[in-house]
């Protein structure tokens, strides 16, 4: 090999490493930025639904606000669902999806984290299990129903899980879940989320063996955000009475374009 050949390889070699290096160190000082993916709303805007809903501004114990929008049923309720939803936008996006739960007879109850939508504050996991500890208790408080069902999507997951523990809801409902956020990472990126400490783990496998109420997971084969070895790794933590449900061709965000997602979602809640 030619001088000049090896010094073109050994370049390519080391530009290679240093943009390695580059991508390992801006995903630990930006993995907030990239967990969070809020878009903020100002506290004047008005939500377009093709549904009616009531907008709520719920205070937490340490001075911020959290957005909450309450979509009900057309006859009398079922139940409540309290959904946490995925890590981005706001209530503008995943208020869309309440007509899947109303339309089955169960009024629907969706909150923004902190720094998403209207609410207030800087998103951390740990703030975030409170929150939803408070959005539990105004929800017992203010809106009582027969039975109550913590739903969790994605990122709302383990905040779900967390949820259960200790409030033992009627039914705990898990969509494109994650074992933590470390088996979500990629591959070329795990040496470096060993050497670096994460600050969120968001950890399902910690939580829902804790979880004493009936559990659901659904995700779909085709996941290219949550691959399926993660949520399987949470099917042993699942008992008998349990469902394990996956969307054929489904991916991470489209579940509910597949029939077989409602008929899960008739089938659990009925």
């Amino acid at each position: 090999m030619s001088y000049l050949k090896k010094k073109i390889i050994i370049k390519l070699i080391s530009s290679a490493v240093v943009l390695y290096f580059a991508i390992a160190v801006g995903f630990y000082f930006f993995q907030d930025r990239i967990l969070f993916q809020s878009k903020a709303l100002n506290k004047e805007y008005i939500f377009q639904f093709s549904q009616n809903f009531h907008e709520y501004f719920i205070p937490t114990p340490d001075g911020e606000t959290l957005n909450a929008l309450l979509f009900k049923a057309n006859e009398p309720a079922k139940g409540l669902i309290i959904y946490f939803h995925g890590n981005a936008d706001n209530l503008q996006r995943w208020g869309q999806y309440a007509v899947d739960y109303t339309q089955l007879g169960y009024d629907i109850l969706m909150m923004d984290y902190r720094g998403y939508g209207k609410s207030s504050g800087t998103p951390h996991e740990k703030i975030l299990y409170e929150d939803a500890a408070t959005i539990w208790e105004w929800a017992r408080t203010n809106l009582p129903h027969p039975r109550i069902i913590i739903y969790g999507r994605s990122l709302g997951s383990p905040i779900a899980s967390n949820l259960a523990i200790t409030t033992h809801p009627d039914l705990l409902i898990l969509e494109t879940p994650f074992k933590d956020v470390r088996s979500v990472i990629s591959p070329v990126l795990i040496p470096w989320a060993y050497l670096f400490p994460l600050r969120h783990h968001f950890s399902n496998y910690d939580f829902l063996s804790k979880v004493r109420c009936r559990k659901v997971i659904i995700h779909g084969t085709q996941d290219w955000v949550v691959p399926l070895s993660s949520p399987l790794q949470l099917k042993p933590l699942l008992v008998k009475t349990d469902t394990f449900a996956l969307i054929e061709g489904g991916g991470h965000k489209n579940l509910r374009d597949f029939p077989e997602f409602h008929k899960i979602l008739k089938r659990v809640l009925n």
